[in-house]
């Protein structure tokens, strides 16, 4: 059996629940991950015998994605914002939205040697991307699960970012003197129960509830202790940068100015949803 026969019989039998683009790519990113292969590499040998290895491996990728489960954590890894990181279970499966808010950052701070803190860190992915996209910063990253930091741990070893990562709780007073930070970032758990029912079974049956779900009565329930221990910890001049609910954008800019941050903005996201909101301590 050919390459292209071999891809062509596991898009079929991932019909039922991928659209044809999707499938492809998924089969695509598994074969090349596999194989080592670049997508020059897979063109070249679509309509070459493969080995009876390869086509076990391929069958066994496509009877786990048959359950939902994410390619993502079928493979290990992710490639997200330039970066290779490896994610499990225990961790979210970084979003491209979120990589634009690793954007809005790099592109308001250009001063070198920033004191970073990334709050819900999960696996380090924003502290990971801003230690090397920033010019000399000095990045802890905070994160209430140890399977998470484990995680952001071996990603920072592998990527050589030298990011100090603390273990505690954000609904609690955080570890840091007054006046720690130039930068503060966030992207908390914010999407509410009620919205379970709107999502797939690939994010609900696999991807770690704790880190994305928050009670319908208490939709600002992480932004609160973010936002009083933000200011406290901030420097003079600092900024905040948070990902947000845009269904909660309105009361979360809200919140923030009640917590005495200034210039509170609302940033949408590339689909026109207010996916963002930045502050400054004046």
């Amino acid at each position: 059996m050919t390459l292209r026969d071999k891809t062509n019989a596991a898009l079929k039998t991932l019909s039922s629940i991928y659209d044809d683009r999707e499938a492809r790519n998924i089969i695509d990113l598994a074969v090349s991950h596999i194989k080592g292969w670049s997508r020059i590499d897979m063109l070249l040998n679509s309509d070459k015998e493969i080995s009876n290895l390869l086509s076990e491996k391929i069958d066994a990728v496509t009877r786990r994605l048959l359950t939902h489960e994410p390619i993502q954590y079928i493979l290990g890894e992710t490639y997200w914002h330039g970066l290779t990181l490896k994610v499990a279970p225990g961790v979210l499966i970084p979003r491209p939205e979120t990589s634009e808010l690793v954007d809005i950052i790099t592109d308001e701070n250009n001063a070198e040697d920033l004191d970073v803190l990334d709050l819900c860190t999960g696996s380090g992915a924003i502290a990971l991307a801003l230690s090397r996209f920033l010019r000399f910063p000095k990045v802890t990253a905070v994160d209430i699960s140890s399977e998470a930091l484990d995680i952001a741990r071996e990603n920072d070893k592998i990527l050589r970012t030298g990011i100090n990562f603390i273990l505690a709780d954000i609904l609690r007073p955080l570890p840091f003197p007054d006046g720690s930070f130039d930068i503060m970032v966030s992207n908390p758990p914010y999407i509410c129960e009620s919205e379970k029912q709107t999502m797939s079974p690939n994010v609900l049956d696999y991807e770690p509830s704790t880190a994305l779900f928050v009670p319908d009565s208490d939709p600002l329930k992480f932004y609160r202790p973010i936002a009083v221990e933000g200011y406290r910890t901030a420097k003079p001049g600092a900024r905040i940068y948070l990902e947000i609910n845009p269904d909660h954008a309105l009361v979360t800019r809200q919140l923030l100015r009640e917590t005495g941050w200034s210039d509170a903005e609302i940033v949408n996201d590339m689909h026109g949803r207010q996916r963002f909101v930045k502050a400054t301590r004046h």
